[in-house]
């Protein structure tokens, strides 16, 4: 059996906003081809940590490593280095309404390589064909639905051939089918390009369907609770908030008077 290789590692991270403490003692590992799954209630901090990770907001506190690379501790220019190779797909999509779903694939090409015109093009026609939009290269965002918005971002984060990929709620906003749609595109491309892919959600089908390592933060802790294969969290887990959240609160677990929660950390 092969071990796994970390990809991301992150040791005793501190997230804050000024003196408010968002989140504390956060540390987990990320390994490559994970597809990694970021979850916990409402307001706990989910898209913060994301943003943390993808070298957009620097901790208060603790360490974030790309392989043996200290992130936050590099050189800006080393720094500037990792960050290209990092694709992030924003919950909105983030496309500029202005440009064409091939130009706003084309963008980062453009300001990230010399190649020319024609081959830039091409690659970005390709990055859209791999998530199911050949043939509408020169529609605008308004001219397309929600769910093609999201393979258009996912595609455009694609761009520079990253290899970690960041998603920010890619869910939010979608019906049913077009959700799970979706989530095949992201298996697809793990599975297909060996891509390590960091999902922020709370979205269950999601965080069961893709995910196969996890974190899970919490606001009132301000820590976090368990880490582990989502499936093995709900099958082993006892902490009651990580339980009431795998289930929805059907198999209601409470604690009993004087009993302190155990974090559930699953290898």
């Amino acid at each position: 059996m092969n071990t796994p290789e970390a990809h991301i590692i992150v040791r005793d991270l501190t997230m804050a906003y000024g003196s408010y403490v968002l989140q504390r003692d956060l540390t987990f590992t990320v390994n490559r081809g994970d597809v990694f799954i970021i979850m916990g209630g409402s307001g706990c901090g989910k898209s913060t940590l994301m943003r943390h990770l993808c070298g957009l907001k620097a901790p208060a506190k603790g360490q974030v490593f790309y392989g043996s690379m200290n992130f936050w501790e590099a050189e800006p220019d080393e720094r500037d280095r990792m960050m290209r190779r990092l694709g992030i797909m924003y919950q909105s999509g983030a496309l500029w309404s202005s440009l064409t779903l091939v130009e706003n694939i084309a963008l980062p090409i453009e300001l990230y390589t010399s190649l020319n015109a024609g081959q830039i093009r091409e690659i970005a026609s390709l990055k859209l064909a791999l998530v199911g939009l050949a043939g509408f290269e020169d529609y605008y965002p308004s001219e397309i639905s929600g769910g093609m918005k999201k393979r258009a971002g996912i595609a455009r984060a694609m761009a520079l051939d990253p290899e970690i990929l960041f998603f920010d709620e890619p869910s939010a906003g979608l019906d049913p089918v077009s959700a799970r749609l979706l989530d095949d595109l992201i298996l697809e491309l793990s599975e297909s390009l060996g891509t390590t892919v960091v999902v922020v959600t709370h979205e269950l089908s999601s965080i069961f369907a893709i995910g196969n390592n996890s974190v899970f933060i919490d606001a009132t802790e301000k820590t976090m609770i368990a880490t582990g294969h989502p499936r093995r969290l709900l099958e082993e887990c006892g902490h009651p908030t990580v339980r009431n959240f795998l289930t929805r609160g059907e198999a209601r677990a409470e604690l009993k008077p004087g009993e302190t929660p155990v974090p559930c950390f699953l290898a």
